[in-house]
């Protein structure tokens, strides 16, 4: 490669590298109070990294620039003292003494009454319940958080070891059977966000993610209000038929749709999971086409996922049984 062009195509990396840490799941991108005091630390961690490699490159051209006879003992000690104890002791003293505070801060547990959600991660979903004056409010694979109010996340799982993260929100939290961690978060700027685990807990590892929705306060109220209320019953023939289908081929069995016979607790709740934006833990888009295909062929889509395919279904009860779903809003 020709000399000149190796700028060029270096700026074009760097351009490229840029653009790959926008979008939904970037750290860099922050939506919330303590992803934003984690980002401003890498930006400090990332200078100080420079400072020193950019000394630790000087000095090197510079010694071997010099003719060998031209170094005294004296300028070779400043070299060794000032470059490779000197300046990495007080930039890195200092890169510690800003950082040490910052943990402390992403830490800190939400306020007294504040809202408290706990999340269950299962292989490979999530279980979402809203702990509410009211009672709790179960749905599953999305969170809704209000902006500019710090919540609180209590975070378990039954089998093994997951991690809880949204890198544009705050940090990441392990979730460790047998035990109740604590992670507070609060957003501010509403929006559509990703999470995922981001620790590998089995064959559909990848394909555990969740989304984030962060709206006014407002919103957040009425939404978790119609959520804490039982599923309408079906009013058209389509999905009065696939209401009976879900019924008679054993699905009530693992699911709950509140306001039916439904009350199975293995699998995610139902009961208005037509409202939520994805299906399969942020495997498929929510509409009848994805839930015909999900209930038809969910080892092919998840491998290794506790729900049987019901390839015995017909084409259209498995219809009515999709139309069923997508109505419980």
């Amino acid at each position: 490669m020709r000399p000149h062009r190796v700028p060029r195509l270096l700026l074009v990396l760097a351009i490229a590298t840029t653009a790959a840490c926008d979008g939904i799941q970037s750290a860099l991108v922050p939506a919330g109070r303590d992803a934003e005091r984690i980002a401003r630390l890498f930006g400090v961690m990332t200078l100080g990294a420079a400072i020193v490699w950019i000394a630790v490159v000087a000095v090197a051209v510079y010694a071997v620039r010099r003719r060998r006879e031209r170094h005294s003992h004296r300028e070779v000690n400043y070299l060794v003292v000032g470059g490779g104890v000197a300046l990495p002791t007080v930039v890195l003293g200092a890169l510690l003494l800003y950082g040490l505070p910052v943990l402390p801060a992403v830490l800190a547990p939400a306020p007294d009454g504040a809202l408290r959600v706990h999340i269950t991660g299962k292989q490979w979903w999530w279980r979402v319940q809203y702990v509410t004056s009211a009672g709790v409010v179960e749905t599953a694979n999305e969170l809704r958080l209000p902006v500019g109010q710090r919540i609180e996340l209590q975070l378990s799982s039954p089998d093994v070891i997951h991690s809880f993260w949204v890198p544009s929100i705050a940090g990441k939290m392990d979730m460790i059977p047998g035990r109740v961690t604590r992670l507070a978060l609060e957003p501010t700027r509403t929006g559509v966000f990703r999470g995922a685990c981001a620790e590998y807990c089995g064959a559909s590892h990848a394909w555990m993610a969740f989304v984030v929705v962060v709206t006014e306060p407002g919103a957040f109220a009425a939404w978790l209000g119609a959520q804490g209320r039982p599923a309408q019953p079906a009013t058209d023939t389509v999905a009065a038929r696939g209401e009976a289908a879900f019924l008679a081929h054993g699905c009530s069995a693992c699911h709950t749709i509140r306001g039916s016979p439904a009350g199975g607790q293995i699998g995610p709740d139902l009961t208005h999971v037509g409202s939520r934006l994805y299906l399969a833990a942020g495997t498929l888009p929510n509409d009848p086409e994805a839930f015909a295909t999900w209930i038809g062929q969910t080892e092919r889509i998840k491998p290794g996922a506790h729900m049987p395919a019901f390839r015995t279904l017909s084409g259209n009860d498995l219809a009515a049984l999709a139309a069923y779903l997508d109505n419980l809003r």
